[in-house]
């Protein structure tokens, strides 16, 4: 599990290596993870934006950006909490992930919340410090 608090939201990650849906033989491994998102701060927040930057094994970066999570964008008033589950896949056995949200306080402003770097680690071949 991986956790980071910005501004008063804390966003708690943990990552699964799905072994049912890889197929190594292929170069193809998916890892599912868990986000959990709280909301600590007095202020009411939208989540509107996300950006992913997701790096595998060999150094190849991939930026994925987009409105929302999971086709939603939750409001969280204080002491609030939204929860949720993606995916990635990855052409090597490990790598890491990290991000932002872009979300809007209940007075317009717009701020950043950081997503803590997490690592994306299977049970196939070495592994790699991060």
């Amino acid at each position: 599990m991986y956790s980071k608090t910005t501004n008063g939201i804390t966003v708690t990650v943990t990552p699964y290596f799905l072994d049912d849906q890889s197929s190594p033989k292929e170069g193809h491994y998916v890892w599912a993870y868990q986000v959990i998102i709280k909301n600590s701060s007095s202020k009411t927040m939208k989540l509107n934006h996300r950006n992913w930057v997701i790096i595998d094994a060999n150094g190849k970066i991939m930026n994925i950006q987009g409105e929302g999570v999971v086709g939603e964008f939750p409001i969280l008033q204080p002491g609030e909490s939204f929860e949720y589950t993606s995916g990635t896949p990855l052409k090597t056995n490990n790598g890491f992930m990290q991000g932002f949200y872009i979300m809007t306080q209940n007075n317009g402003e717009q701020i950043k919340i950081d997503i803590p770097a997490f690592s994306l680690d299977s049970p196939y071949g070495k592994k790699n410090p991060h």
